[in-house]
């Protein structure tokens, strides 16, 4: 538990997996606040994350209109000045392909279908085990991106994590990327959603617990 870390929680119009992250950074101590997405000032927050959800109904594409958002906009500028980490949680994952802060494209499953259920997912980052179980709960979640984009994401070590059973038809079987460099993650999987005994899945603490020591790491480093 670390309550020297500020987070922020990016809540559109049709967001509905805002009030699961900010109760997921609540267990862990955070100071947490929302923010509405025509915010612009966003640079108190050590973590900001774009939750879940269908902003803006996800009209044209998941993501599309959201990335036009005041808040979504400054959020390129707080990640050229590395003020701290951005995730993208499912839709937030879908948002930040859009705004091409991540790589790639997050398009229609290729069963058609809305998926909804729990995965087994192998992660590539230390701090977390080996495979982890979390929920997943999309239509667009296939990533797709050309060999040329996949060769840079190979090159710079991004997949953080693979699903062990495609459920969506992902390229390489990407279920989240995590560009080192600019602090920024983005994933279908929901962490948020494995904190509580109560939901008979606590995976997610995992997640959780890794992002809260790489922000403590960050702050060190700054302080030197």
């Amino acid at each position: 538990m670390n309550n020297d870390i500020k987070a922020g929680v990016i809540v559109f119009p049709g967001t509905n997996c805002d009030i699961d992250t900010f109760r997921a950074c609540e267990y862990m101590g955070w100071q947490t606040e929302y923010i509405w997405h025509d915010e612009t000032n966003l640079d108190k927050f050590d973590v900001i994350f774009l939750p879940g959800g269908f902003s803006y109904g996800d009209y044209i594409r998941a993501g599309r209109l959201a990335k036009f958002s005041p808040a979504v906009m400054a959020l390129k500028g707080y990640v050229k000045a590395k003020r701290g980490f951005v995730v993208g949680i499912c839709n937030g994952f879908q948002v930040l392909c859009e705004t091409k802060l991540l790589p790639g494209v997050l398009a229609n499953n290729t069963s058609m279908k809305f998926i909804c259920e729990e995965v087994m997912l192998t992660t590539n980052h230390e701090g977390l085990p080996e495979t982890v179980k979390f929920a997943i709960a999309h239509g667009e979640g296939r990533y797709i991106a050309d060999d040329a984009t996949l060769a840079e994401i190979k090159a710079k070590n991004m997949i953080f994590l693979q699903y062990n059973n495609n459920p969506n038809g992902s390229v390489m079987d990407i279920a989240g990327l995590f560009d080192r460099e600019n602090g920024i993650i983005g994933m279908m999987p929901h962490p948020e959603r494995g904190i509580f005994d109560e939901t008979g899945n606590t995976d997610g603490r995992y997640f959780f617990e890794m992002l809260a020591h790489a922000i403590e790491k960050e702050k060190q480093l700054c302080k030197q």
